[in-house]
């Protein structure tokens, strides 16, 4: 028995809000909207303290940034979001190989993106760059790595899920989870394009 066979024989039933939204999913967007919040207050802070760098040298953002190596980083991020769409493409039609790769190729590539961020930091921190610095660096220090959390749990997620697949666990019929997962992810992705504008970009024209 094929593996898109065996999930067909394990349908799980949904249960729809009065939305007609299923509870499952109307609960990752509500956690969404929370976090939209959560984000919007800390980059009001960060546009708040931009300029209070308590005059040290060496700490602005046109001195400290690396905008060519943000921007790649950047980039893999948001191949990942490419990534995380094939992997739900590939389960709802019952690819559960091609699910796996593409999982876990996500997973690889927010791993990828979290490894640089912590390399700028340990440059930042080099350069004299510190939570204590100035209100400028704790606002960034703050946002960013409240940013990177948000990867990590979802590299953890994407893990979670390529492992269960791999027992057998995740069936096509359970698609919905993943396609949570990515709605997760997605959201990650689309408040780094935001992060990255308001922080690395917005700065340097100045």
């Amino acid at each position: 028995m094929s593996e898109s066979t065996a999930a067909a024989t394990h349908a799980e039933p949904l249960h729809e809000t009065s939305l007609g939204i299923p509870n499952d999913k109307f609960g990752m967007w509500a956690l969404i909207g929370s976090e939209c919040m959560l984000f919007g207050a800390f980059i009001a802070t960060y546009l708040i303290y931009v300029g209070a760098t308590n005059d040290v040298e060496g700490v602005t953002p046109q001195e400290i940034f690396d905008i060519p190596f943000t921007s790649v980083s950047t980039f893999v991020l948001l191949m990942s979001s490419l990534s995380m769409v094939l992997a739900l493409a590939a389960i709802q039609v019952g690819e559960m190989r091609r699910f796996r790769i593409w999982s876990l190729a996500t997973a690889l590539l927010g791993a990828i993106f979290l490894s640089g961020q912590i390399y700028e930091y340990t440059v930042f921190v080099a350069e004299g760059m510190t939570m204590s610095t100035s209100p400028f660096t704790s606002a960034f220090f703050v946002l960013t790595s409240f940013h990177g959390v948000h990867v990590a749990v979802g590299i953890f997620m994407l893990l979670a899920l390529w492992a269960l697949s791999m027992m057998g666990r995740l069936p096509q019929s359970r698609a919905l989870v993943v396609e949570n997962v990515g709605l997760y992810w997605h959201f990650v992705d689309v408040v780094w394009i935001v992060i990255f504008t308001v922080v690395y970009l917005i700065p340097s024209e100045l």
